[in-house]
């Protein structure tokens, strides 16, 4: 092994020493279920934003984003960063404070299915089960993503077994979230954004100074037709530009709709300590998720020119997404504090990916042993931790096994999930928080419809192409929010127990 990889093994070594070292100092908070998958409602506002927003971004704005624009230039890659930002902003600025006081008015629920259930007095449990099986559909796979995204770096720097690779990665995954549930991924989480901004940092800088400065960077990007415009799209197989219309723009906006959907996010809005310093979270989160995003395009604007001038090598297809790895394989080659940052990147790509897959592990397993299993377990006098930790390894058994194989999809599964969660939690979550007359029946129309469309869109419609090829989570999300509507208003109105709840975690 050269000097090179010793320095890139040595950071990202220490990195993982310190996530499981985290995980072993929060084991010793977790005293019941609720600390285990809410940290006992005890985050700070600095934790909840850069965990929230870390758990959300996943490897996807360390290679995907980059990757994007690195092919098709600014457009495709820009407004999903727009759609994004916005989504965030809305998200925290209607829905956290709302959704963390609301939580502990519905009988203190600790997951988003329990809190649908006890929203809308679902003595059927109907919403709860529903919303747990959801969750399970669109997780397990998610987090089995993640662990290939970490097999394939490993595999790819060192030349180990794929396979192998993505087995050590998931223990270390797995074993601080056993460890430290909840809480430990939060404060992971937080860490893994702090690297992952220092290897966005990194990156920007370095990769600026290789091209030749920001003039170079303009000049060669400009020569690209459509590259550098909103507007306009650069094929890259045709070298020709092309008109990027309202469709396409409504369509990549979309994904800031996922976001009044998603578990991993919304619990974080669920823990935080105090539904007071909700503000400053908010602030905190949306300038890193504006900085981050953009530098992620920017990125791959940049790594255009470094192969321009050939440093890296042309990237062609879904190699566009390796950009950050071939450019810290570059840098590690300049002396070993240059190996060194290039092993902190290389750590920021596992960082993102890690911050995604412990998070979702915690809210899959959630679904399963306090959703679908809470009676039983409380019935037969067993041991909500227990059953905690027991189903979170069972899980990423599961997700280890569907990552098995080295080809298998990192990047198509995300989009997918994304939908799936926006589609089937999203517009039910708005419509919990900001309309008293919507029922369980309308909620639970809208989570069947919003689940069904994403499926239905995905696979029958936007096949046909034309005006049909829009992201599956807008006319899903359309879809749930009209069922919502229509159901609702057909059946007959919440009881007064409901109204005086809603009217409690409205504040009034």
């Amino acid at each position: 092994m050269t000097t090179a990889k010793i320095c890139i093994a040595a950071a990202i070594v220490a990195y993982l020493a310190i996530v499981i070292y985290i995980g072993y100092r929060c084991s010793k908070q977790n005293k019941n279920e609720d600390d285990f998958y809410l940290g006992g409602r005890k985050l700070g506002p600095f934790v909840t934003a850069m965990s929230a927003e870390a758990s959300d971004m996943s490897s996807w704005l360390l290679m995907g984003l980059p990757g994007l624009a690195y092919l098709t230039g600014v457009a495709d890659a820009g407004w999903t960063a727009i759609g994004l930002a916005v989504g965030t902003y809305v998200n925290w600025l209607i829905v956290a404070k709302r959704l963390r006081r609301y939580s502990l008015v519905a009988n203190n629920s600790i997951t988003l299915p329990q809190f649908f259930k006890n929203r809308y007095h679902d003595d059927s449990k109907l919403l709860m089960y529903i919303g747990a099986i959801v969750i399970i559909i669109f997780f397990i796979p998610y987090t089995a993503s993640g662990f290939a995204a970490c097999g394939k770096l490993f595999s790819s720097l060192f030349g180990v077994d794929y396979f192998t690779a993505m087995i050590i990665s998931a223990v270390v995954i797995v074993g601080y979230t056993m460890l430290g549930g909840f809480l430990a991924a939060s404060t992971t989480d937080f860490m893994q954004s702090i690297v992952m901004s220092i290897a966005l940092i990194v990156v920007l800088v370095f990769g600026v100074s290789v091209a030749g400065g920001f003039g170079a960077v303009v000049e060669n990007a400009k020569a690209l037709p459509g590259y550098l415009s909103l507007t306009q799209t650069y094929d890259p197989v045709a070298g020709t530009g092309g008109p990027y219309g309202l469709i396409n723009i409504f369509s990549m906006m979309a994904w800031g709709l996922g976001y009044f959907g998603m578990p991993h996010i919304l619990l974080r809005f669920m823990a935080i300590e105090n539904e007071e310093k909700v503000a400053l979270s908010r602030r905190v989160a949306s300038i890193w998720v504006v900085i981050s995003l953009t530098i992620g395009v920017g990125i791959g604007i940049i790594g255009y020119t470094m192969s321009k001038v050939g440093a890296l090598p042309v990237l062609e297809g879904s190699n566009s997404e390796t950009i950050i790895v071939q450019i810290a394989d570059y840098l590690s080659k300049n002396g070993v504090l240059a190996a060194l940052l290039a092993g902190v990147i290389l750590a920021g790509i596992l960082a993102s990916t890690m911050s995604t897959a412990d998070s979702q592990l915690l809210a899959a397993s959630s679904a399963v042993s306090s959703d679908l299993l809470g009676d039983s377990l409380k019935k037969k006098g067993g041991s909500g931790m227990a059953a905690a930790r027991i189903t979170l390894l069972l899980i990423a058994v599961i997700a280890v096994f569907l990552a098995r194989d080295p080809n298998s999809s990192v990047f198509g599964i995300v989009s997918f999930a994304w939908a799936g969660f926006g589609a089937s939690f999203g517009p039910v979550m708005l419509a919990a928080l900001f309309w008293k007359r919507s029922n369980r029946y309308g909620a639970l129309a809208g989570m069947v419809a919003g689940g069904v469309m994403i499926f239905v869109w995905k696979y029958l419609v936007r096949p046909m192409g034309g005006a049909w090829n829009i992201y599956e989570l807008l006319p899903a999300f359309l879809v749930a929010l009209l069922a919502i509507v229509v159901v609702s208003l057909l059946t007959p109105a919440p009881e007064k127990s409901i109204l005086e709840e809603f009217e409690k975690a409205s504040g009034k």
